[in-house]
């Protein structure tokens, strides 16, 4: 298990607390549309300023190149305002005198928003002479943005150095759930990977097959395998590319003993919108004209099948195009089933990534799984066994 400072090691009366969180939210006319991380950081906070600390938020938001007021973190502070139901505070930059004078006007058990981090190129340089200067603001670090982790930036990692670094809340549950994921399951572990494309996913793949006992593979990336082993998939969205690799990662699993579930029956149609004309086949019946948009009913039932051994599942990707009716059957059958079993606590199960999220809201499944992951990159990497800078400075 992984070791490190977690808020309840943390002295923080009357302390100052950088709070490095992900406020990088969808907005539309300066409201946000979408506020699941505003409200995953709220435990941290509460923690925080219930301690007589004083919470000051760090975040990027967008990709600005130097300053730029459409991307300023000042609608978010508002935002937070509501979540929080009480006034957060908001400073002009993140560093300097406007910043300076802000965090020392703040009493113990106030929270404050700083101005997007990426206005300064020091951030993602992760600079010394920014990390200095954001540290001066702050006698004490958290990071509650396990979906930054990935990222070696000042406000992510270079702080962590510099003054006594600890988890929040967020952070500290992600990494609890994807350590009892991956690094310590209870076997047998399955894991779903789909997606468009292997070429995407091959590290994640590679690093798979070493720790989990089945690896159900769906999505466009499971007709390249399917090519890989000689059958015809039509004009379905395929890597040819990429057979021999594809036919190097069956071998892989087969020497780790790592059962590889490939779709047996698909649903094809002939042009990619919903409702169009669709027929179920074999995964050997797929005409040259067709495509395959969806695995099968006998692919997910036999997922099904497989599901009723694993005590932990780990999922990425959905099994077809689910965004388009009729063909988010499998994908809703599985995530269905996924979450029915975990309700009932034969399993432990964590999923992420964009599409996966999306695919598991679709299904309405998303609230029945342990675990479901709002973090894209920083997610992958980890499930392809990358040491990720932000968690790597954490640990004690």
């Amino acid at each position: 298990m992984i070791a490190y400072r977690t808020l309840d090691d943390a002295d923080l009366t009357r302390k100052r607390v950088l709070v490095r969180v992900d406020l990088n939210v969808p907005m539309e006319s300066g409201r946000v549309t979408d506020g699941t991380r505003i409200r995953a950081i709220l435990p941290t906070i509460r923690a925080i300023t219930e301690k007589g600390g004083k919470a000051v938020l760090l975040s990027h938001f967008g990709r600005p190149k130097g300053r730029d007021e459409s991307q300023s973190l000042a609608p978010l502070a508002d935002a937070l305002s509501a979540e929080l139901g009480r006034t957060v505070a908001f400073a002009s930059d993140c560093i300097g005198a406007a910043a300076q004078d802000a965090v020392e006007r703040l009493a113990c058990g106030e929270v404050i928003v700083l101005e997007n981090t990426r206005f300064h190129a020091g951030e993602e340089k992760n600079a010394p002479d920014f990390v200095e200067a954001l540290a001066s603001l702050g006698d004490v670090y958290v990071n509650d943005s396990f979906s930054t982790a990935h990222r070696s930036h000042a406000s992510t990692e270079g702080l962590a150095h510099k003054l006594p670094a600890f988890a929040g809340r967020s952070m500290q549950s992600e990494l609890d759930a994807l350590t009892k994921a991956l690094e310590a399951p209870e076997r047998p572990v399955l894991a779903v990977v789909g997606g468009a494309k292997v070429s995407t996913k091959l590290e994640l793949l590679g690093n798979l097959v070493a720790k989990v006992d089945i690896l159900v593979i769906g999505g466009g990336m499971a007709n390249t395998f399917l090519a890989a082993q000689g059958k015809k998939v039509g004009k379905s969205l395929c890597e040819h590319d990429l057979l021999g690799t594809a036919r190097d990662i069956l071998e892989k699993a087969k020497a780790a003993n790592c059962e590889i579930v490939l779709p047996v029956d698909a649903v094809v149609a002939k042009e990619f919108k919903a409702n169009a004309p669709h027929r179920v086949v074999s995964v050997d019946e797929v005409g040259d004209d067709e495509m395959i948009l969806d695995a099968g009913p006998r692919t997910a039932a036999l997922v099904s099948d497989k599901l009723k051994v694993a005590k932990t599942v780990v999922w990425n990707g959905p099994f077809g195009a689910f965004e388009l009716t009729p063909f988010d059957a499998t994908t809703v059958a599985v995530a269905q089933e996924v979450a029915r079993r975990t309700k009932s606590g034969a399993l432990l199960s964590v999923a992420g990534g964009g599409d996966t999220v999306a695919a598991l809201n679709h299904a309405k499944a998303a609230e029945d799984f342990s675990y479901v992951s709002t973090a894209g990159g920083a997610f992958l990497e980890w499930l392809e066994g990358k040491a990720l800078p932000g968690v790597e400075a954490l640990k004690r």
